[in-house]
């Protein structure tokens, strides 16, 4: 009875600490740029193999070391909305030091990696990123209600990174269209974010937006960039020359729907569902436009 005990103990203490390392490196999101980092080295390589997933999985801790770090600088404003306050800082589950340290460690562990792996510029990419994000985005938005769109340079780089890593040029123009559509994408992805939780930026003391704009004007603006980021994944197709036709009349379609589906905001009653769904609307599409593009490259 004592040893199954003990046992059950180790399993939940195990659970609780996997918990803990989920939630402060944001696993969620920062797999995400896993992601987009392996779809960099697809279209690049056309082939999936194991440096495209050991590219990711460093771009993945370095993010994690990003995220936690992040939760540092961020904790007394995370622990005054309802959304963040659970997070392991705020809740008291782990402290700021020894935050510091597994985000130092995740960020460490994917540099090197990175460096010794596939060379000098995805590493000083990866060190950009976080930079870009930690020292200049983090501190940004407290003062400017506009961060996120410098702020947006985050989420482009990371396919740059798989493309260089798999030996691509970084002036190329194909994944400089693929960095521009994930950065154009970001911006309507925050601000429809923006106004499901606005109330709880304000009260964490951050600017937002809806206090220059009403939420119908600003449902407009996101509606805006959502057809240029629609615009932006077409662009792809114009600078690669190899992608088929099928993928191309997909993605085309798949542009349509979008339209049709996110011009909810032009003209429906603002309220907390229609953010959310056009939130996740575009996520969806995202996510298909990748599932297309590597696709076809597999398929070459």
């Amino acid at each position: 009875m004592f040893e199954l005990t003990s046992q059950i103990t180790t399993e939940s203490q195990i659970r609780k600490s996997f918990g803990i390392l989920k939630d402060l490196g944001k696993f969620r999101i920062t797999f995400f740029v896993a992601i987009t980092t392996s779809f960099g080295f697809v279209m690049f390589s056309n082939t999936l193999t194991f440096d495209t997933i050991l590219s990711a999985f460093a771009v993945f801790l370095m993010a994690c070391g990003a995220s936690a770090i992040n939760q540092v600088q961020e904790y007394k404003s995370d622990l005054l909305m309802s959304r963040t306050r659970t997070r392991p800082i705020p809740s008291g589950h782990i402290s700021l030091g020894f935050a510091s340290v597994i985000g130092a460690f995740f960020l460490i562990s994917g540099g090197v990696i990175l460096i010794i792996i596939f060379g000098i510029i995805p590493f000083v990419l990866g060190i950009l990123t976080f930079i870009w994000y930690n020292l200049i985005y983090t501190p940004l938005k407290k003062v400017n209600s506009l961060a996120i769109i410098p702020g947006s340079l985050v989420g482009a780089i990371p396919p740059i990174i798989g493309w260089t890593a798999a030996g691509g040029n970084f002036f190329n123009p194909i994944i400089i269209a693929v960095a521009l559509f994930f950065f154009i994408w970001q911006i309507p992805h925050f601000w429809l974010l923006l106004m499901m939780y606005s109330n709880e930026y304000k009260e964490a003391g951050f600017p937002v937006l809806t206090d220059k704009f009403s939420n119908l004007q600003l449902s407009r603006i996101s509606f805006v960039w959502i057809i240029g980021m629609g615009f932006s994944s077409l662009q792809i197709l114009f600078f690669d020359k190899t992608i088929n036709m099928i993928t191309s009349i997909f993605s085309v379609v798949l542009f349509l729907i979008l339209t049709c589906l996110s011009s909810s905001l032009i003209y429906k009653k603002n309220e907390r569902k229609l953010f959310v769904n056009n939130f996740y609307f575009i996520n969806i599409y995202v996510l298909m436009i990748i599932l297309l593009l590597t696709i076809d490259k597999l398929s070459n």
